[in-house]
């Protein structure tokens, strides 16, 4: 269900600005998004897991609240993120 540390780093490799920049909005949306799609594959299997799909919600509604600030801050950023990760909207 989580990631590893190694698909970590690749992700903040690219989407980060810099090596070790965790903090930006992109980064922090593609290990959300990662997760998501994590928990979504466990849940075709174990669909009976409701504990976990609650931790799911809150993955979604994090997500969506970065996404939210990011097209407030920079329109092009959020376009450019949301089609590199293919996430509808």
């Amino acid at each position: 269900m989580s990631i590893t540390m190694e698909r970590k780093a690749e992700l903040i490799k690219s989407y980060g600005a810099k090596a070790d920049d965790t903090g930006s909005p992109e980064v922090q949306v593609a290990i959300l998004s990662e997760r998501i799609s994590n928990l979504t594959e466990h849940f075709k299997t174990h669909t009976k897991d409701n504990h976990s799909r609650r931790g799911l919600l809150k993955l979604v509604s994090q997500r969506r609240q970065l996404l939210d600030y990011l097209k407030r801050a920079d329109e092009g950023r959020y376009r450019k993120l949301i089609e590199r990760l293919g996430i509808r909207r």
